[in-house]
């Protein structure tokens, strides 16, 4: 269902009915672990998988900056320079 190093790839589902009925497969809730990390402030143009590519050399780990800041959509982190945001180290 997810590409393997997705954030999502080792989350349980559970299918639940909706109101109308219909059966729908959803994720369970996905558990945040507390990671240290090294604050970083944002400068214009800025973007996550830049941050992740610096630091692990991988630009699809992205998302392990946005769980550090317990962010679901990782734009908001970055689109005020000036805010500072953590970046795990790996």
């Amino acid at each position: 269902m997810f590409l393997p190093n997705s954030r999502y790839a080792k989350v349980a589902t559970v299918e639940t009915t909706t109101s109308t009925g219909e059966t729908v497969t959803a994720l369970k809730l996905r558990r945040l672990t507390p990671v240290s990390g090294e604050p970083q402030q944002v400068q214009s143009g800025d973007r996550l998988d830049l941050f992740a590519h610096a630091r692990t050399g991988d630009a699809t780990q992205f998302w392990h900056v946005a769980d550090a800041n317990t962010a679901l959509d990782g734009r908001t982190l970055v689109e005020t320079p000036g805010d500072t945001l953590n970046v795990p180290r790996t």
